[in-house]
């Protein structure tokens, strides 16, 4: 089973996601500490046992640049799960513009959802209001703490409140 270790940053701002032992190598050299272990497992060698990392801090605050993401179909479908906004259905998607286009809509984080290609024909050149078909959920800029939990198929419950969820 591969399990992932969530990294903090000295001022306990979510940083990356690393493995088992890679968390264990930091831990060991003193760059990080261990903040949550994983209280079903262990690591033992043949004279000890020792804490199975779940979250770690570092211990010296690594200064990185305000991370964007970029507005990319791939990461619309991503932030909103691979589904329909309007009827939840996971199949035959594309990008429907909440404002239309032909109305002033623009491609924007707060305009561009995720659409089945049925759910788009049939809201056609209105918006969600004007047919009758409300969104599941109000389309949001994300930050890069949002994409934590798709590059793991989920959040372990010992991380939410380091990712405020």
């Amino acid at each position: 089973m591969k399990t992932d270790v969530l990294v903090l940053n000295q001022d306990y701002q979510p940083l990356s996601v690393c493995s088992v032992q890679r968390s264990v190598k930091l831990v060991f050299l003193n760059k990080a500490e261990l903040l949550h272990d994983n209280p079903g497992r262990v690591l033992r060698t043949v004279d000890d046992e020792y804490s199975y990392p779940s979250v770690i801090r570092l211990r010296k605050y690594i200064r990185i640049p305000y991370a964007r993401i970029s507005l990319s179909r791939r990461n619309i479908m991503k932030r909103d799960l691979q589904t329909c906004q309007y009827c939840g259905v996971k199949s035959d998607l594309t990008l429907d513009h909440v404002m239309p286009k032909s109305r002033g809509g623009r491609d924007t984080w707060e305009n561009l959802i995720t659409a089945c290609n049925t759910c788009n024909v049939k809201k056609g050149n209105r918006t969600p209001e004007e047919a009758g078909m409300p969104l599941r959920n109000k389309p949001y800029r994300p930050v890069h703490v949002t994409f934590f939990r798709h590059m793991m198929n989920g959040v372990q419950e010992n991380w939410k409140p380091y990712l405020y969820m």
